[in-house]
């Protein structure tokens, strides 16, 4: 499942400036697609300021999501690679930002589950560090599900 909604929604990029950034940029793709509008955007960037880093869920990898407050349309993964580290609260540093955008609290259950079998094997988590390519990070998630 996770797979499939990262089809079109896969970014690789040298850096961002700043976490803020690494946020926008990696939620652009459901952006674009219209499965959020900008008010999830910036509830996203606004709950970090408030809780902390706390969408760092391990090392090297932020989760940004929201309650949907009207922001979410439908739902949407969308996942943004950086060759380059971008240091979050607390000097948490992050390669890899997958935004999670869904209508309800349950509409992401599936998806959390996908995930957690990709982050939870070392190898493959690994391998999505590594990888130079949209098809690439798609394969190794598509392998893992």
């Amino acid at each position: 499942m996770l797979g499939h909604y990262l089809e079109d929604t896969i970014e690789l990029m040298d850096s961002v400036a700043t976490w803020e950034e690494s946020i926008k940029v990696a939620a652009e793709p459901l952006l674009n697609n219209g499965n959020i509008d900008e008010s999830y955007i910036e509830d996203m960037i606004s709950n970090v300021h408030k809780f902390g880093p706390y969408i760092v869920i391990v090392p090297g990898f932020a989760m940004p999501h929201a309650q949907n407050n009207g922001g979410v349309n439908k739902n949407g993964v969308s996942l943004l690679k950086l060759e380059n580290p971008v240091f979050y609260p607390e000097d948490k540093e992050v390669n890899i930002v997958m935004v999670l955008a869904a209508t309800d609290s349950d509409g992401h259950l599936d998806l959390i589950s996908d995930l957690s079998a990709v982050l939870a094997d070392e190898d493959i988590k690994k391998s999505l560090e590594n990888a130079k390519s949209k098809d690439e990070i798609l394969s190794i998630i598509k392998t893992a599900e």
